[in-house]
């Protein structure tokens, strides 16, 4: 089973920033970050629609430039709200790098970034339109599904939209039958969640999942 460091390893890192990639990198089997269009252009790694509680700044991703973003600190660590570029190339070797898309229309230059980038990828997200845009491109790029409800209706889009892997919350790998339903048409399973604890990653692995995402990396 995969241990996924959640954003960097959000209880060990500042969340999101090269810094967590880099540390989180160390220990885990892939890092997943979360990547947006700022409001230059560029693609950044930043969880919220807003800045608001995370940084010392105000206002949407969307509407602020790179210049804007560069200049916060994140959760008070020094560390700014980084480029996807940045984080790529902090990707230590042998660690995969696991994107969700918050947004649709990234693909492409997602696609184009990775492409400058030694870093074997993955990408997810909750939105479909943000998947099948993907999967429309030339490029052979894992895909995932995430969800937290429906799951059965939610493994069958999965498959509609021809993915390798669905990501159901932990909480339905643990009380449905998603994990072998997704097995069963040779889907691979992460569950999501951000395990905090040696008991959560125990109970989940004998679920029989494919991997986890973990906010800390010495739980495992």
């Amino acid at each position: 089973m995969e241990i996924i460091g959640h954003r960097g390893c959000a209880d060990q890192c500042p969340e999101n920033t090269v810094a967590a990639v880099e540390r989180a990198g160390q220990y885990v089997d892939a890092v997943e970050v979360d990547v947006r269009r700022c409001g230059s252009g560029e693609l950044v790694v930043f969880h919220d629609e807003r800045v608001d509680d995370l940084t010392d700044g105000s206002g949407r991703v969307a509407d602020l430039t790179l210049a804007e973003l560069r200049a916060l600190d994140v959760g008070g660590s020094g560390e700014p709200i980084p480029r996807l570029d940045a984080v790529l190339e902090a990707v230590p070797p042998g660690v995969r790098a696991q994107l969700e898309l918050k947004e649709t229309g990234l693909a492409p230059d997602v696609r184009d970034r990775l492409a400058q980038a030694p870093v074997e990828a993955s990408i997810s997200s909750f939105r479909t339109d943000a998947l099948e845009s993907a999967l429309e491109l030339d490029w052979s790029v894992q895909t995932g599904y995430l969800f937290a409800e429906d799951p059965l209706a939610n493994l069958r889009t999965a498959v509609e939209m021809g993915c390798d892997a669905v990501h159901p919350h932990f909480d339905l790998c643990l009380d449905t039958d998603v994990v072998e339903e997704a097995h069963a048409v040779d889907l691979d399973v992460i569950a999501w969640k951000a395990a905090k604890t040696q008991e959560e990653i125990a109970t989940i692995r004998a679920c029989g999942v494919d991997g986890v995402t973990a906010d800390r990396w010495d739980i495992a």
